[in-house]
C-alpha cells in the first residue's frame, strides 16, 4: 500500500490530483493510506479541506510523515520548474514519481531527467487520464476492430479561455504547446504510432493591452509513421470549451467528445450514426491504475520503460515544434500567419 506525497497545491494538485485520490479510494479503499501530505512553500498555501492533507513547507519538513519506499510522488509543478525537484526527489530516496504532463520542457530537461531516472531507478508515470479514459479504450477498440477501415487522420480541437492563469507571473508554461497539448499527444501516439512534427504554430495572447507571447494558440501537424496524418488545434483564448478527437477512416468517422472540465465527467462518443453518453471519471480511474501498478509491478518490468518512453517521444515532437516556431519568429515570420513546414 502506497501513501500519496503531493508537491505543489495550485489548480493541479488541490483541484484535480487530491479530488482524483480520494475518488479513486472510494472505488477501492486499498489503493492507498493517509494522510496525504503536500509540500507548498507559499505562505498562502493551505489544506483544500480540513482533515484531507497535511500541508508542509519543504521536502524535509514533509520527510518524518513518510517513508520513502512507500510513497507516491505527485510532481504538480509547472514544467519549468520540475527538474531541481525531481534531483530533490531522487537524493531523498523517492522512486515512484507521478508528473504531470509534459514530462519535461524541452529536449535539454528530457535529457536531465532520463539521466536521473536512470541513475536513480526512478519509476516515473506522467499523468495521461486520456489514455486512460473509457473513451480512449473504445476508440482503440474501434480502430483496433477494423470496422470503418484503415485510419487515414486524427483531428483534436482543445479549446478554452484561459486568460487569468496565463498571465500570471508564475504561471510557469512556456508555451501554448505545454498547456492541453500533451493530453491528446499521448493518445495520438498511442492510436497511430511514432511520428515526426511537420507543421507548427503559435499565437500570442492578448487581453486589452496586455500580451503573453507564445500562449494564444498552438497548432501541431504530425505524420506518423504507418502514414497517418494527425493535426492538433489548441486555443486558450477561445470563448468557450471544447475537447474532442476525429478519427477519420476510409469508411467512416468516430468522434469521441472529452469531458470539457471536471464540472461534469460525461462524455461522448459517435461512430458513425451511432451515438452514446457514458460517465468517464477518467483521471481517477488513472490514479487507480497507476497506484496498483506501483504495487504489484517489479522495478525491472519493461512496461515502465515502454511507458516513459512514450511520453519523452511526445516531448521531443513539442520541442521540434517549439524550434521551428522561433526560427519562423527570429527570420521575421508571423506567428499569428504561417504554419511552418519542417
Amino acid at each position: 500500500m502506497r501513501q500519496p506525497l503531493i508537491v505543489g497545491l495550485g489548480r493541479s494538485g488541490a483541484g484535480l490530483h487530491l479530488q482524483a485520490l480520494h475518488t479513486a479510494r472510494t472505488r477501492s479503499p486499498a489503493v492507498w493510506t493517509g494522510p496525504v501530505v503536500a509540500v507548498d512553500p507559499r505562505p498562502d498555501a493551505s489544506a483544500p479541506a480540513p482533515g484531507r492533507v497535511t500541508v508542509t513547507r519543504s521536502l524535509e519538513e514533509a520527510r518524518p510523515l513518510l517513508s520513502p519506499a512507500a510513497t507516491v510522488v505527485h510532481v504538480c509543478t509547472p514544467p519549468t520548474a520540475r527538474l531541481g525537484l525531481l534531483a530533490e526527489l531522487a537524493a531523498q530516496g523517492y522512486r515512484d514519481i507521478v508528473v504531470e504532463k509534459p514530462l519535461a520542457a524541452d529536449a535539454g530537461e528530457l535529457a536531465a531527467v532520463e539521466r536521473l531516472r536512470s541513475r536513480h531507478g526512478l519509476r516515473i508515470t506522467v499523468v495521461a487520464h486520456w489514455q486512460a479514459s473509457e473513451l480512449a479504450r473504445r476508440l482503440r477498440a474501434v480502430t483496433a476492430s477494423g470496422e470503418l477501415g484503415r485510419l487515414l487522420r486524427i483531428d483534436v480541437a482543445q479549446h478554452k479561455p484561459r486568460f487569468a492563469r496565463s498571465l500570471r507571473p508564475d504561471d510557469g508554461h512556456p508555451t501554448a504547446f505545454d498547456v492541453e497539448v500533451p493530453h491528446s499527444l499521448g493518445l495520438v501516439l498511442e492510436l497511430a504510432g511514432p511520428a515526426e512534427t511537420t507543421g507548427a504554430r503559435l499565437t500570442d495572447l492578448r487581453a486589452g493591452e496586455t500580451v503573453r507571447p507564445r500562449m494564444g494558440s498552438a497548432l501541431l501537424e504530425l505524420r506518423h509513421t504507418g502514414g497517418v496524418r494527425t493535426r492538433i488545434v489548441s486555443d486558450l483564448t477561445a470563448p468557450v470549451r471544447e475537447r474532442n478527437v476525429t478519427l477519420t477512416f476510409r469508411h467512416g468517422t468516430a468522434v469521441g467528445h472529452f469531458a470539457p472540465s471536471d464540472a461534469d465527467d460525461h462524455v461522448q462518443l459517435a461512430v458513425g450514426d451511432r451515438r452514446e453518453v457514458f460517465r468517464d471519471d477518467a483521471l481517477a480511474a488513472f490514479m487507480l491504475r497507476t497506484y496498483n501498478r506501483y504495487a504489484t509491478t517489479a522495478h525491472d518490468d519493461p512496461s515502465w520503460d515502454a511507458g516513459f518512453a512514450l511520453h519523452a517521444g511526445a516531448v521531443r515532437l513539442l520541442d521540434a515544434a517549439k524550434r521551428h516556431c522561433a526560427e519562423a519568429s527570429a527570420a521575421g515570420g508571423s506567428r499569428e500567419e504561417a504554419v511552418r513546414a519542417l
